[in-house]
């Protein structure tokens, strides 16, 4: 029996050492704190860096870098309505007021729905019922300036040659005619100046916005016409002996002079007469962001507005530089090479996708041929 006993042991020791010898080794348990043995840790690899996400395409283009901002331009303080005192705000406020209202048919020529609905029928009908208007917008679609190679006898025919947003912005500058009118005869010129630059920027906005193919094209061209409503109403209230080289300055300097005179510029002036008529807020932000461009930066414009406002703020420029013969003509003309105080944020803006192909727009033999028959033939104001 005992025998057995041992062979039953042998055998199970055997067991267990066999067993023993296949298992993994074990994980040793970790030792306490005070007995680890100092240690050199492996490094630990950076974390992956993130894919950019790609720019949507309605988004600039990267930009270059950035320029320095001209000292002049440095310098300018911009003021607006709220930065005035009360009682200096009162002040001009009156003043503004005093101006008289065009016809009560431009309210509704400057709504978003007449803009984005109307027709040559429903001008036709808007414009007939100020008969004075009418005759001067027939006259004026007449003449020289528009070069059509018959006479036309009524709106309708005349958005058949010239397009909706030709003549609609020409009824439009007519009847802001009727607001104003120089105190002195000697102060003609000056408005006949800013009735000539209203005249060629709003053609050409009509022209290069629908080139570029952007969005809402007459809208565009009716705040590039309201954004003059600013500089005849400075025109209007400015002293007759300040009038002399006004408009010859660059904006930066106008802007200076204009708020030197009157606390504020011709923009902010106009800002507040289109609120004294009762004209849609966002029309009024949008005119007004349009001539702030001057002073903001690409990166605080909203990149889905910033093609309009660019387009626009560029049409008035050339449109000024045109009448007042400061510039001759756009041939060869490179917008992204014109330096200058009052076109630095501008040439930043001309950079986005939407606007590559403005110089081509600016070339076109079209646009040329028209803008030598405006400038020979200029309106006047009536």
């Amino acid at each position: 029996m005992s025998t057995l006993y041992l062979w039953i042991a042998l055998v199970f020791a055997a067991a267990l050492g066999w067993w023993a010898w296949r298992r993994p080794a074990s994980r040793p348990m970790s030792a306490p704190a005070s007995t680890l043995t100092a240690f050199s840790p492996q490094p630990t690899r950076a974390p992956r860096a993130a894919r950019p996400i790609p720019a949507p395409l309605t988004t600039q283009a990267p930009a270059a870098p950035a320029e320095p901002v001209p000292p002049e331009l440095a310098a300018l303080v911009w003021r607006r309505e709220a930065d005035l005192e009360a009682p200096r705000r009162a002040t001009l406020l009156a003043t503004v007021s005093g101006i008289p209202r065009p016809p009560g048919s431009l309210q509704q020529l400057l709504s978003p729905e007449f803009v984005a609905r109307a027709g040559s029928t429903e001008l036709s009908e808007l414009v007939m019922a100020e008969p004075l208007i009418a005759a001067k917008v027939l006259g004026t679609v007449n003449a020289p300036f528009y070069g059509l190679h018959r006479p036309v006898n009524g709106v309708g025919q005349a958005v058949t040659f010239l397009g909706m947003n030709t003549v609609r912005n020409i009824c439009l500058q007519y009847m802001l005619a009727e607001a104003f009118k120089p105190r002195l005869a000697s102060s003609q010129r000056v408005f006949d100046e800013i009735w000539k630059a209203s005249a060629i920027a709003s053609e050409l906005s009509v022209r290069l916005s629908k080139a570029l193919n952007l969005p809402d094209q007459g809208g565009l061209a009716t705040q590039v016409v309201l954004g003059f409503v600013g500089h005849l109403a400075t025109a209007s209230l400015m002293p007759p002996a300040e009038l002399e080289g006004w408009l010859t300055r660059n904006r930066v300097e106008r802007t200076e002079h204009e708020q030197a005179l009157m606390d504020l510029n011709a923009s902010e002036i106009g800002s507040l007469l289109l609120q004294s008529w009762s004209l849609p807020e966002a029309l009024i932000d949008e005119v007004g962001d349009m001539s702030r461009l001057l002073v903001t930066p690409v990166a605080s414009v909203d990149p889905a507005r910033l093609p309009r406002l660019a387009l626009g703020y560029l049409c008035a420029r050339l449109g000024e530089r045109l009448a007042l013969g400061q510039q001759t003509g756009l041939a060869n003309y490179d917008a992204a090479q014109d330096i200058g105080p009052d076109t630095h944020h501008l040439r930043s803006c001309l950079a986005h996708p939407a606007l590559a192909g403005l110089n081509a727009a600016l070339q076109a033999p079209e646009l040329q041929t028209a803008l030598q028959l405006m400038l020979n033939n200029a309106p006047r104001a009536q």
